[in-house]
């Protein structure tokens, strides 16, 4: 397999990194008996930062990848591909 780097991964990395030390906080929370509410908050970040990791390496997929597939293309296909992809970021 060869190796497969775009410019946004190192952000993709800090922005897991920044979710596994929410997670380990949250398990830690929960093991120490913290209200439920302050549990939910660090959960709800968590999520966030997976969410925001995950739309920035699609997006960054469908930018690069996507337009090496299918090759140049004509007026037409070309306004269908970047609908597409503009339409994926309300996903």
């Amino acid at each position: 397999m060869t190796e497969h780097r775009h410019d946004t991964h190192p952000e993709i990395v800090k922005r897991l990194k920044r979710a596994e030390g929410h997670l380990k906080s949250v398990i830690a929370m929960i093991e120490s008996g913290r209200p439920c509410l302050d549990i939910a908050q660090q959960l709800q970040a968590v999520e966030k930062a997976i969410a925001n990791a995950k739309r920035t390496l699609i997006q960054d997929h469908l930018d690069h990848c996507l337009d090496d597939a299918v090759g140049p293309l004509g007026g037409d296909q070309r306004r269908t591909i970047d609908e597409f992809k503009t339409i994926t970021k309300y996903l």
